[in-house]
């Protein structure tokens, strides 16, 4: 539990419960996997120590696939994995300039983005991501409610909550994290039912901590719990809280950065009107963390579906919609993970089907694998031996690289 600043009284507590894993099965096995052909592979690169990229293709419902695959062995203790992101949950740039920026050897985009506001006229997109984040170790952001994520739709029992991270002791696998904080006032308190995300609950308070940024607050009180499009609340209140007290408050959501030592407070309906009954110089504190009940701490997580759990597709999986993805999985163990990205190019574009890309995860050797953000967004960078800066291994399909808000860094020591 971390303290944000010295008398917020923030707690930053993550935890996770790591699911049972089954033995390794079949991993490799086309047959087993279900899939009617094997991939045909390239040659192996050597990025760096624990570090691999292939390029390979695949036959797909719709035509053949190539994929880009980044293999990373967390076994070697000089290889690691972060979240990338451009320093703001509501900014973004290209997963090149982020993985740079860190020093990243290799990296994929990330979760699914609030991409535009076509449904708000007027209002501010904030390109943040739909799921939780932790980034070295700390809380980046929580999730928005289900009826508010962008994507494809979610498969039968995922929800936005749902993750794959690795934890202190270096393994990876699929986890759900949950917000759970409170609002602690002279009137009692209040559930804290947002953390720097672009959506909040109906009737829900949201905080947001200097880790958002700069942009407009909002669209957090834009559509419904299950309406993304429904229109923007008119019952909103706004509270600046600064080393734990209230300092200013408005009639609606602002913009502008969220200073040190302080969080702002934003409600709709019923937390809006909570937070009117707050005073300037009210005495708050504020408490939050990302938990699903076991004490082992992520030190990094990102969103995604699950596609792939303990070597078996989820049920209700897409298996007639083709397109451009991404993926990332890990073995049984949690040891070797696997970064995907499908090429964008006009001869490979029809992609593959959510079903097929479980599949796919499952012979190129995942037990557990989320699907990430796609299309446009798809990208795979890595860092040649010896080059300076990454490159874009596979085709976007937009021709040029998105602006997106995170991805999955590769680190290595050599």
């Amino acid at each position: 539990m971390t303290r944000h600043g010295s008398r917020l009284r923030t707690a930053l507590t993550v935890l996770i419960a790591w699911g049972a894993l089954v033995a390794p099965g079949l991993a490799g096995s086309p047959a087993a996997a279900g899939t009617s052909a094997a991939p045909r592979y390239g040659p192996v690169m050597r990025v760096a120590s624990g570090v691999t990229y292939r390029e390979f293709s695949v036959a797909g419902s719709q035509g053949t696939a190539r994929g880009h695959l980044l293999t990373v062995d967390l076994r070697d203790r000089r290889v690691s994995l972060d979240l990338l992101h451009p320093g703001a949950v509501g900014a973004r740039a290209p997963l090149s300039r982020l993985a740079d920026a860190r020093g990243a050897v290799g990296g994929v985009n990330g979760d699914f983005f609030n991409i535009s506001e076509t449904q708000h006229p007027g209002v501010e997109p904030t390109f943040a991501a739909v799921g939780p984040a932790v980034a070295a170790g700390r809380v980046w952001k929580a999730a928005v409610p289900d009826g508010q994520r962008f994507g494809p739709a979610l498969p039968p029992g995922t929800t936005t909550e749902d993750v794959l991270g690795m934890g202190a002791d270096r393994r990876v696998r699929l986890g759900r994290l949950a917000l759970r904080g409170t609002v602690t006032t002279r009137l009692g308190r209040l559930r804290l039912r947002g953390l720097n995300q672009y959506a909040l609950p109906v009737g829900g308070v949201g905080a947001f901590t200097p880790a958002w940024g700069s942009v407009s607050r909002v669209r957090a009180v834009c559509g419904t719990d299950t309406d993304r499009a429904a229109p923007c609340s008119t019952d909103t209140h706004e509270v600046t809280v600064l080393r734990g007290r209230v300092a200013r408050t408005a009639g609606a959501p602002g913009s502008g950065p969220v200073a040190r030592d302080t969080v702002v407070l934003v409600g709709r309906e019923a937390g809006a009107q909570a937070l009117r009954a707050l005073r300037i110089g009210d005495r708050i504190g504020v408490r939050y963390g990302l938990a699903t009940g076991a004490p082992v701490p992520y030190r990094f997580a990102v969103g995604g579906f699950p596609v792939l759990r303990n070597g078996v597709p989820l049920d209700g999986l897409d298996d007639r919609t083709a397109a451009i993805r991404s993926a990332a999985g890990a073995d049984a163990a949690g040891r070797l993970v696997q970064l995907l990205a499908l090429d964008g190019t006009v001869e490979h574009r029809p992609g593959l089907t959510i079903a097929e890309l479980a599949r796919l995860m499952r012979v190129l050797g995942s037990e557990n694998a989320i699907n990430l953000d796609g299309g446009g967004s798809s990208t795979l960078a890595l860092r040649e031996p010896g080059a300076s800066g990454v490159t874009v291994r596979n085709h976007p399909s937009g021709g040029v690289e998105r602006l997106i808000p995170e991805g999955i860094g590769v680190f290595a020591l050599g």
